[in-house]
This record gives structure tokens, C-alpha cells and sequence, in this order.
């Protein structure tokens, strides 16, 4: 039939509903591309969409809409795509919340921890393959920061920070009494140049804290005695030269077989521990072989100030004795005022802190080769003090008995 211009007239073909299931089970059933069962059968590509999408509506319970009704296949075709779109969001957030669960991390860094979960569910052999732009607006970020980790997953922030986090755990599994502020000493010592924020914030996240502990409730003592000497110190724990001024204090701590005691002298130049004692019982010679021990150390010194309280080991007979035959002059601050000795009560909490309450202590000897060895080993050659410029004090030391040093 031809129509007026002198032309074929092409009509629709109608198919029958038989050839109609048939193409549509050849899509459904057996897996063949809608492309080349077009091809094949001859039919187009519209049409073969039509019965596909007629047959999964009505597989969902949903009436298809008449052939000739185009308003309700346009419906129909927006409620299908809905269907679909809510299906892969809910799979999304299903899957989302698993993998989250099994990835405790800080909130700051979830998108990159879900960005390999939109790689897995938008690839290729996926159970339930969904789009990476459905994937990226469920989730909460954009495309292009999904593909800009795609290209580059590890930065070099990232790169850089698991370096930073290894180096601290050196530090801190070297001493775990250390805080943030020596680890930092310790990594720009190395050659990091980091700041102690962000060192804070590593040890922070990785749980790497200095191990303290609470302080004990105070006891009740007797009241000491008179002083035996006036306070020439006045507070002031500072010194120009190396045995000028020396702090003394005792200190106690029990152990399975009793109390052991330490009586220590520090050098308040220095900070370092010039001589100490440790002994089962807490008596007048106790301090005096501390005294004993730190002026021969330091070469016999004449004329060095030792500030101490008023315990009754420091105003015996015995230790005032020794004072006068070292040639050294004997300093006393005032009753129930720990300031006036606060130098020498910080280097027992120091103490207090990084070795008597690490653990429970069995023997008196196990905890005085534990003290011997954090004085000697870790305090004097590890421990860097801000007040000394970031130096130990066999350091400072070192540096500052030189003459010109000490000029300047």
C-alpha cells in the first residue's frame, strides 16, 4: 500500500502476546543482551523494553498500564526506576553499616574508609552492582572525591603520619612512663619536624599515655621539730654553677618484705641526682650516706648550700656533724610548707610516677635495682627537661662545664 507521495506506508507490527513472552523470556531467562534478541527477531529496541518492563511490574504485583496509554507507561517507567534506586540504597546502607561496624576509627577519617566499600559494591562481579553516583549521595560525598582517592588511595599526608606513628611507638615502647612532650623531644632529636600537637594527637589516637598514677591520700606524721638552720634557699631553686645549691628529701615505698627508703640529693643546676641512699630503715644515717655519697662524687665540694625540711634525720646530730666536716652549710625551710622544698617533691613525684607504682614489688632488692636503674640510666641519659633546653642532665652538664659555656 502506498500513500499519497507515492510511497510505502510502513505500519506498525503487531505481535502476537506468544512471540511477545517468547522474546522476553529469551532476555530474562535465558541472559542473551536485549541488543541481539532486537537483532534477531527483528523487533525494536523500544518495543522489547516495553514487554521486559511490563513483565517485572507484573512480577512485583503492579498492573502494567495499556499499550496505548503512554502517561501510564511513563509512570510505570519512574516507578520501576524508583524501585531500583531504593533497592540499591538500602543495599548500600545494609553493607555500609557492616563494614563500618568491623572499622572502629575517628569520624574525621570515614569518608576514605568507605571509599573501598563504593569500589566493591560498583564492581564489575558485584552480587548487586550499583553506581558509584547512587553510592557517593547515599554515603554523603561527592564523585570527585571518590575518584581522586581511586587514583591516589594513599596520600602523602598518610604515608607520612604512619612513618610519624611508628616512630613514636620506638619511643614509648622504649619507656612507657614518657608523655607526648618527651616523645616529641626525642622524634625532632631524631630529625622529625613535627610539632607537639600533632604528636598529641598521635599518641592520643594511637593510646600511647605516660603511665601515672594518681597520688596516694596523705597520712598523718608528727610534727617535726625546730629548725636547726635558717632558709637561705627562699624558694628560689636556681643555681649559676654546679655545687651551688643541692636538695635533699626522703622518700618511701613498700615492697612484699617492708618499706624501702631513698633519701636522694639533687643538684639544682643540673637537676641531676648527685648522690642518694637506699635503705630497710629510715634513720639519721640514712641521710648522711646520701651527703656522704654526693660529696664525693662531685670531687668534695666546699661551701655548697643543702636545703632540706625539717625531718628528724636532718636535724640529727649525726648530719649536722657531717655538714660541718664537708665544709658545707645546712638550709631548712618551714613546717608543713612542701613548697619550700617544691624542686626536690618533684623529683620524687617523677619517681613516684615512673617506677614505685609500675607494678607491685615483691623484694626490697628487686625495687632498689629498679631505682638505681631509672636514676642512672633512664633520668640522667634519657629523660630531656625543658627547663635545660631540651638536654638530659649529663648533657647540660657536659656542655656547660666548659669554660666558655659558662661565661656566657
Amino acid at each position: 500500500m502506498k500513500d499519497r507521495g507515492g510511497k510505502d506506508e510502513v505500519r506498525p507490527v503487531k505481535f502476537s502476546e506468544e512471540f511477545k513472552r517468547d522474546a522476553v523470556a529469551l532476555v530474562l531467562t535465558q541472559g542473551m543482551s536485549q541488543k541481539q534478541v532486537c537483532a534477531d527477531m527483528g523487533i525494536s529496541k523500544s518495543a522489547l523494553q516495553a514487554w521486559v518492563r511490563n513483565v517485572e511490574l507484573a512480577g512485583r504485583g503492579i498492573a502494567p498500564a495499556a499499550s496505548s496509554d503512554r502517561d501510564g507507561q511513563r509512570e510505570q517507567a519512574k516507578m520501576l526506576k524508583r524501585i531500583r534506586e531504593l533497592e540499591m540504597e538500602n543495599e548500600i546502607l545494609r553493607k555500609a553499616a557492616a563494614y563500618l561496624a568491623s572499622e572502629p576509627s575517628d569520624r574525621c577519617c570515614v569518608p576514605k574508609i568507605v571509599f573501598p566499600l563504593v569500589r566493591e559494591l560498583a564492581a564489575a562481579g558485584a552480587p548487586v552492582r550499583v553506581s558509584v553516583a547512587v553510592a557517593c549521595r547515599v554515603l554523603g560525598f561527592s564523585k570527585q572525591a571518590y575518584y581522586q582517592w581511586l587514583a591516589n588511595p594513599v596520600s602523602d599526608r598518610d604515608w607520612d603520619e604512619a612513618h610519624l606513628i611508628n616512630a613514636a611507638r620506638d619511643v614509648w615502647d622504649e619507656d612507657r612512663c614518657q608523655g607526648y612532650r618527651l616523645i616529641s623531644d626525642e622524634l625532632v632529636d631524631d630529625g622529625w619536624q613535627v610539632s607537639e600537637r600533632r604528636v598529641w594527637r598521635v599518641c592520643s589516637q594511637e593510646g600511647m599515655f605516660s603511665a601515672a598514677h594518681r597520688r596516694k591520700g596523705s597520712r598523718k606524721h608528727r610534727r617535726p621539730g625546730p629548725a636547726v638552720h635558717d632558709d637561705h634557699v627562699r624558694r628560689d631553686f636556681t643555681a649559676d654553677r654546679p655545687n651551688e645549691l643541692w636538695l635533699t628529701d626522703i622518700t618511701e615505698h613498700r615492697t612484699g618484705e617492708g618499706k624501702v627508703y631513698l633519701c636522694a640529693v639533687k643538684d639544682v643546676f643540673s637537676n641531676r641526682i648527685v648522690g642518694y641512699s637506699i635503705s630497710d630503715r629510715m634513720k639519721a644515717r640514712l641521710a648522711v650516706d646520701a651527703l656522704t655519697d654526693a660529696f664525693h662524687r662531685r670531687g668534695k665540694p666546699a661551701g655548697v648550700t643543702v636545703h632540706s625540711d625539717r625531718g628528724s634525720q636532718f636535724r640529727s646530730r649525726r648530719f649536722r656533724r657531717a655538714l660541718r666536716h664537708f665544709g658545707l652549710r645546712g638550709s631548712m625551710g618551714r613546717v608543713g610548707a612542701c613548697a619550700d622544698n617544691a624542686a626536690m617533691e618533684n623529683w620524687f613525684s617523677l619517681l613516684q610516677k615512673n617506677v614505685l607504682n609500675q607494678q607491685q614489688w615483691t623484694t626490697r632488692d628487686e625495687l632498689r635495682l629498679a631505682i638505681v636503674y631509672w636514676i642512672e640510666a633512664r633520668y640522667h641519659r634519657c629523660r630531656r627537661q625543658r627547663r635545660l633546653g631540651k638536654l638530659t642532665p649529663i648533657e647540660f652538664e657536659t656542655i656547660m662545664k666548659h669554660p666558655a659555656c659558662l661565661a656566657g
